[in-house]
């Protein structure tokens, strides 16, 4: 089996709001920062399990404070709105890049059947905090 892509540099632009992701396949995606903070892989954003994500909104500015390596497979970022509990590996991140166009459709699917616009303020939805926001 080929091994995954790996990535050959990451560059945090805090300009235009995106982290570019150069890969040692050729590819190379600039993923803008609400992408990935929609798309985080952390519970608190996915759930416990299909059908539990937490619809993300009013992302549109967030930043990233930080982007820290986790071993040799992933990055974590803090991201400007306290969140930090998503650890995006190489393959998810070459996913989120390659599938950009996807991806952002079926959040804008989301926002329609949720009718919320995608900069409402985020609603903490009760019971849903996993207890660690107290």
């Amino acid at each position: 089996m080929a091994s995954a892509p790996q990535p050959t540099a990451l560059t945090v632009h805090q300009q235009s709001r995106s982290l570019e992701v150069s890969f040692d396949d050729g590819a190379s995606f600039r993923i803008p920062f609400e992408l990935l903070r929609i798309y985080s892989p952390s519970a608190e954003v996915q759930g416990h399990g299909p059908g539990q994500e937490v619809l993300q909104t009013g992302k549109r500015e967030v930043g990233i404070d930080a982007l820290e390596p986790v071993g040799h497979y992933a990055v974590q970022p803090t991201f400007s709105d306290g969140h930090s509990s998503g650890i995006f590996s190489w393959d998810y991140l070459y996913r989120l890049g390659a599938e950009q166009a996807a991806l952002w459709q079926r959040y804008e699917e989301r926002l329609a059947s949720a009718g919320v616009s995608r900069d409402a303020p985020m609603i903490e939805a009760a019971g849903s905090s996993c207890g660690h926001h107290h």
